[in-house]
């Protein structure tokens, strides 16, 4: 690779010479060579400089890259702390949303208190209540650790705070009541990004383990511009489903994402729900048609859920559809199978599915429970007790694998269903290969 040792520059379009030219070879320019210092350049004399002489920074092989863990700061939570992947990170950005009320201010005084138990000082920066406030709420939840408050939220001051204290924890609720000196008004779309990245940047250079709190939009999701949501290390929202509270992981990059967590609300806070499939299975009814227990997956996380059917005789021209927390598209899908292949009357009836306990799942696994449910309802047979079901149904009434197939069979069992009617291949077991497989299996005495 050749090097020109170049004097001159054209300040119309960067061509170097070794000499002042009267015109440029390049843009044909008159008089416009101007002297620099020499610069050793890769590549041709001409066209090789058109990068203005510039050279390239440094390069670091990445097999010479050294491996570290992440520091973490446990939150006194373990079910918050598996959802982040095992604990706060230090100098980890978390960006927490949810809807207004749902208890993320609770959550994180509650987190506020045990951090400051044991691992450090904790800032809390209230930018949407009154000091007082926050003590009445932590009086109600117990909390007895000292943490320090602040009413400013100034980005500037709050990363001067960080840098001066060194806490273990720093709480911003919320981000877009932060201010950035001559940006405009708290909650803009200038402020909340530069505020992020002022503090994002401040948990760095400090290895303060940061949350955000952010409002949402009526569509759900994090108010403000989506870069924020790109700046910050780890996000999580928090939504109520029926009586429970489910902290779902979006993005981590210090664990995986698609992690989920079962709380549920009560006077002293919010607590975890250590068996959530037992919690969501204890209204079940037994020896009822059209209820059916299936293995699910809800991002990371296996679960037991019932799912109900039930069928009546319609009173109108066209057949009633309703489902409750499936997709609604695959229980169209299942419905034809069901009356293709099984020969089951469907016409007439009025088919409402339900995935009980108010979750929103759309996994492809709960098809053959589906089916099951419908069938059962239809026929006015109850499936037995110690059954749990998971399995895709394609168009042909084949039974599918689904993925991890292996822990949603450890999650029934681990619940005491003994008979797990799923397809091939777990196990070694033979399992069912079609609809009318798995409806022999549970009515006609086979074993799955």
């Amino acid at each position: 690779m050749a090097k020109v040792r170049a004097s001159y520059i054209c300040t119309s379009c960067g061509y170097q010479a070794a000499k002042p030219l009267g015109r440029c070879p390049n843009c044909q320019a008159w008089n416009s060579f101007e002297e620099e210092a020499p610069t050793a350049v890769p590549g041709k004399a001409g066209r090789g400089g058109a990068y203005g002489g510039l050279v390239g920074g440094k390069l670091t092989a990445l097999s010479t890259v050294g491996r570290r863990e992440e520091p973490r700061t446990p939150s006194g939570i373990p079910e918050l702390d598996r959802v982040l992947g095992g604990g706060l990170v230090a100098g980890g950005v978390t960006l927490i949303g949810g809807e207004p009320g749902i208890g993320k201010s609770t959550l994180l005084l509650q987190v506020a208190d045990r951090v400051a138990r044991t691992s450090g000082p904790v800032l809390y920066v209230a930018g949407e209540e009154s000091l007082e406030q926050i003590r009445l709420r932590a009086d109600r939840l117990g909390v007895a650790a000292e943490i320090q408050l602040t009413r400013d939220t100034r980005a500037e001051h709050v990363a001067a705070l960080m840098a001066e204290h060194k806490p273990a924890l720093c709480i911003v609720d919320s981000i877009q009541t932060v201010t950035v000196e001559g940006e405009g008004a708290p909650g803009g779309v200038a402020q909340v990004r530069d505020g992020t990245s002022m503090l994002t940047r401040a948990a760095k250079e400090t290895g303060t383990a940061t949350v955000l709190v952010g409002h949402v939009t009526k569509d759900g999701t994090v108010a403000g511009p989506k870069v924020m949501e790109h700046i910050v290390d780890t996000t999580v929202f928090l939504e109520s489903v029926g009586a429970y509270r489910l902290l779902r992981s979006v993005k981590n990059r210090f664990g995986q994402a698609g992690e989920l967590g079962v709380f549920e609300m009560r006077g002293e806070g919010l607590m975890a729900v250590e068996n959530p499939s037992a919690a969501f299975l204890a209204e079940r009814p037994l020896g009822v048609p059209g209820s059916v227990v299936a293995s699910t997956i809800d991002g990371q996380r296996p679960m037991l859920l019932e799912v109900q059917a039930l069928a009546s005789k319609t009173p109108y021209p066209n057949a009633r559809r309703v489902v409750v927390g499936l997709d609604p598209r695959r229980v169209d899908v299942v419905l034809a199978v069901l009356e293709r292949r099984l020969d089951l009357t469907l016409g007439g009836l009025d088919v409402y599915v339900n995935l009980a306990g108010g979750l929103k799942v759309p996994d492809p696994g709960l098809d053959l429970a589906v089916a099951l449910a419908v069938y059962s309802a239809v026929v006015g047979r109850a499936l037995p007790g110690n059954v749990a079901v998971f399995g895709e149904v394609g168009l042909a009434g084949e039974v599918r694998s689904t993925q991890a197939a292996l822990r949603r069979a450890e999650e029934a069992r681990r619940a005491g269903y003994e008979r797990l009617i799923v397809p091939p291949g777990l196990d070694g077991s033979p399992g069912v290969k079609s609809v009318e497989e798995a409806v022999g299996a549970v009515w006609g005495g086979a074993k799955a």
